[in-house]
């Protein structure tokens, strides 16, 4: 089994793609010599030339409306907006377009277009660039979201959207890029949809998506020294949910935490813990508990943004205090 960087799985799912199927291209800004701000596609010039890893300008409307009308006419662009920030540049374009034409042509038109996004903070970026935006888009009827924790699910996940016949807003954290685990020699593709448990527990289930997946890793190990079993789930697929996972879980543990990077006012884990309170209300003995980064925009300063985003101790509290330990 190799062993990949969250970066080199994302890279090579893309390439295997390419490799395989003409129709697949990728575009975006500074993704060719450059290799992409992030180095996710270094070396891919060289491989497959400049008419399939298409640097385009500064215009993130014009990169996804090009993208969309690839998809349109029968090809599986793979666009790269190099940070999530900047899909507010091309919302009308996803929102109105790519969400609706398969709608709105009663199932005539695909649109099978892949937006790969970056962001996140923790390295300093600022307020423009580490923000996290998935509940803008869960929100979308027509878009699906996936946000992968491994380079496992990254690059198995990466396939399925490439391959999905509706458009795929993708994320990726910056600060996953480096980390590294065994992936399978074969390429397989994992459906999107299906959450995954990462570590079985008794007494809690904490779902958590991105980093806050290894962050609440390291909280059930301090949780387990104080007696409290903790069961983490991570959905991968934000739209579509696997809701029936996700109720099963509760139904065993009776406890629940959400846990994201995104700001807690408004974000996927409010509808998560609706959808835990309408599905399995009957099964909880304590309120769903939702960790969050502060209403506030990220800061600069180092010690500013370590305070505002959550870290394995805000998961840690949250866990303990629906067991009555807190």
């Amino acid at each position: 089994m190799p062993d990949l960087s969250y970066r080199e799985a994302v890279r090579d799912a893309m390439s295997e793609a390419m490799r395989r199927d003409e129709d697949v291209f990728i575009m975006g800004e500074d993704i060719a010599e450059m290799g992409g701000s992030m180095g996710v596609t270094q070396g891919m010039l060289d491989e497959f030339g400049p008419e399939r890893v298409r640097n385009c300008p500064i215009s993130e409307m014009a990169i996804v409306g090009a993208g969309i009308g690839a998809a349109v006419a029968g090809m599986r662009p793979i666009v790269e907006i190099m940070y999530q920030d900047f899909t507010t540049l091309a919302m009308e374009q996803i929102v109105n377009q790519a969400a609706k034409h398969r709608y709105m042509s009663g199932g005539q038109i695909k649109v099978p277009l892949t937006i790969r996004t970056q962001g996140g903070a923790g390295w300093s970026p600022g307020a423009q660039h580490a923000q996290q935006l998935e509940a803008w888009f869960v929100h979308v009827p027509g878009l699906k979201v996936v946000f992968p924790s491994t380079p496992g699910d990254v690059r198995g996940l990466l396939w399925s959207s490439i391959y999905d016949d509706n458009p795929v807003i993708f994320f990726e954290h910056r600060l996953l890029y480096p980390l590294r685990e065994d992936v399978p020699e074969k390429l397989e593709p994992i459906p999107l949809g299906k959450a995954r448990i990462v570590r079985e527990g008794e007494d809690v289930t904490v779902i958590a998506t991105g980093p806050l997946v290894q962050r609440s890793l390291a909280a059930a190990v301090q949780a387990e020294e104080e007696g409290i079993s903790v069961e983490i789930l991570d959905p991968r697929t934000l739209q579509p949910l696997d809701e029936e996972a996700l109720v099963a879980s509760v139904k065993k543990t009776s406890r629940y935490v959400v846990a994201h990077e995104a700001v807690t006012r408004m974000g996927w884990g409010a509808e998560v813990a609706a959808l835990v309170q309408e599905k399995a209300f009957d099964y909880l003995d304590a309120p769903v508990e939702r960790v969050g980064a502060k209403f506030t925009p990220l800061p600069f300063a180092p010690v500013m943004e370590e305070f505002i985003i959550p870290h394995a101790k805000d998961v840690l509290a949250a866990v303990k205090r629906t067991v009555g330990k807190q």
